[in-house]
């Protein structure tokens, strides 16, 4: 039997707390305040997954047809920045996503496919990791990936659970944000109707203005691809000499309304002063931009109206200013080439 304890032991030692005075004031806790965006949430997300798994470069990229444009970036060496454009057909992504690889290779070199990718040749790939993001619609955005120089241990495939977490978090508040994005852009379109040419009801220059402003930074910000239009009506002056200055007008109110007719919504249209209209076509590539101008040179040339039509799309990282410049000497050429065919 286990003896019994003394009534006369000693109790054991217990801590004796500090006086209340001695005390620090408590402190609260911090404050877990929402993220104010997609990109602080980005920089947060690839700075967690460095710390955790290493490989010196991180990033979230968008894919736009041929383009791998690079949203934002946590890089260590390899000198990868936010905004820039990459070849989507080099990378590994582009055969992790066509399912010829896994998305995450410890060690580059034991996967053939992604030995061969174009990419290899440029930069030093020892180890990758890559998943793609879709939106909730099931469309393709791009990808969440990394590599590193050196291959790394085979025991880091066990992180491709948490990597997936994360993805899907940041497609999350992705997601969010560009549905208040596209309200904002609606938002904008109407505070604006104020500013609006009188003689065809389309925006005016300062309008236009406002908008691309608005737009450029949504391209930044997300990678949004984008195409603009600039239409110069032919012989106006001709017509204001010979009929008078109401047909001159009644021209360009035709020409504005097959504008708006044969263009989208979702596209801005503007009457930037006499016989110039300029377009911008938000989330456009060169494709859908091309066909928009078939169209429109077939309306034109049904009602009669003659026209000189540029365009150009936005390649990252230039400005929407740049790209309209491209698309406003595009439509210059056209139109000398135009008068040339006109004298001969």
């Amino acid at each position: 039997m286990t003896p019994e304890r003394s009534l006369s032991s000693s109790p054991p030692a217990v801590a004796a707390c500090p006086p209340p005075e001695a005390l620090s004031p408590p402190q609260p806790p911090p404050a877990l305040r929402p993220f104010t965006s997609f990109e602080e949430a980005a920089q947060m997300a690839l700075a967690l997954l460095h710390e955790r798994l290493g490989f010196q470069l991180w990033m979230v990229a968008r894919t736009e047809g041929e383009d791998w444009i690079v949203l934002q970036a946590h890089d260590h060496g390899y000198g990868i920045q936010g905004g820039q454009a990459l070849p989507w057909g080099d990378s590994i992504c582009a055969r992790m996503v066509a399912g010829l690889g896994p998305q995450m290779a410890p060690s580059v070199q034991e996967v053939e496919v992604y030995c061969h990718a174009p990419i290899m040749g440029r930069l030093t790939i020892g180890a990758y990791i890559g998943v793609p993001i879709h939106r909730a619609d099931g469309s393709f955005f791009g990808t969440l990936c990394a590599i590193d120089p050196l291959p790394q241990p085979p025991e880091i495939q066990r992180e491709l659970e948490f990597v997936h977490l994360m993805a899907r978090l940041l497609v999350t508040v992705l997601e969010q944000e560009l549905t208040a994005q596209a309200l904002a852009r609606e938002y904008d379109r109407a505070q604006l109707e104020s500013q609006t040419d009188a003689m065809t009801g389309l925006y005016n220059r300062r309008g236009w203005l406002q908008l691309l402003a608005a737009e450029e930074e949504r391209c930044r910000r997300y990678g949004n691809v984008a195409a603009a239009i600039y239409v110069d009506l032919d012989n106006l002056k001709d017509v204001n000499d010979r009929e008078g200055h109401g047909a001159g007008d009644r021209l360009i109110q035709a020409a504005a309304l097959q504008l708006s007719a044969t263009l989208r919504q979702t596209d801005v249209i503007a009457r930037l002063g006499g016989d110039e209209f300029a377009v911008l076509c938000v989330e456009t590539d060169l494709m859908a931009v091309r066909q928009l101008v078939e169209r429109l040179e077939v309306t034109f040339e049904h009602h009669g109206i003659g026209a000189s039509i540029g365009y150009a799309v936005r390649l990252p990282p230039e400005s929407l200013a740049e790209t309209l410049h491209r698309a406003d000497s595009a439509m210059y050429t056209r139109k000398q080439y135009r008068k040339g065919l006109l004298r001969s």
